[in-house]
């Protein structure tokens, strides 16, 4: 690769880490070509993106970003491959996911969710339970709701004795 096509590669890169608010950094050093080809299906089945990526490339992507970045610096070691998600949480739900089928690969090595950079594979389950904008958005139209289901049902069941009452004083007379 010479000057000119690394410079078009980080520029890309560049492009993609802005473009993207959900970016994941993973091991998959280790994978046989067929486990690496299953993970790459779950990845287009999933809506993720999944890219092997030089580190120092993407260092330098990083760099040349809006986005704040050095958080991630250290763990830019070995191999890495970049995942980009829809939603907060779907890359980490991939990994998961891929584990359960007696995988120990990809590792987290860390992601950069929202502003927040999250190191090492023990906060996997942390990003796993990151719900994203239209889960939050669905439980706060859900708690909106429910008090105007409450009254509709009160006012319902009002109405049903109310009935029950008058119908039991028109039969005694």
């Amino acid at each position: 690769m010479n000057r000119d096509e690394k410079q078009q590669h980080i520029d890309s890169l560049a492009e993609q880490l802005e473009a993207n608010s959900y970016i994941y950094l993973t091991d998959t050093s280790e994978l046989n070509a067929q486990t690496e080809s299953n993970l790459r299906r779950m990845c287009n089945k999933k809506n993720v993106k999944l890219q092997v990526v030089k580190n120092t490339l993407l260092k330098k992507a990083m760099e040349k970003s809006q986005k704040d970045f050095s958080g991630i610096y250290p763990v830019l070691k070995g191999q890495t491959a970049m995942m980009f998600g829809e939603a907060g949480n779907s890359p980490a739900k991939l990994i998961k996911e891929f584990r359960k089928e007696g995988n120990t690969k990809p590792l987290l090595k860390g992601a950069y969710v929202e502003e927040m950079v999250y190191l090492g594979e023990e906060n996997l389950e942390t990003l796993v339970n990151i719900k994203s904008k239209n889960e939050l958005l669905a439980d706060v139209i859900f708690l909106l709701q429910s008090p105007a289901r409450n009254l509709i049902g009160a006012l319902q069941s009002g109405g049903q004795i109310l009935s029950g009452v008058l119908k039991t004083l028109g039969e005694k007379e």
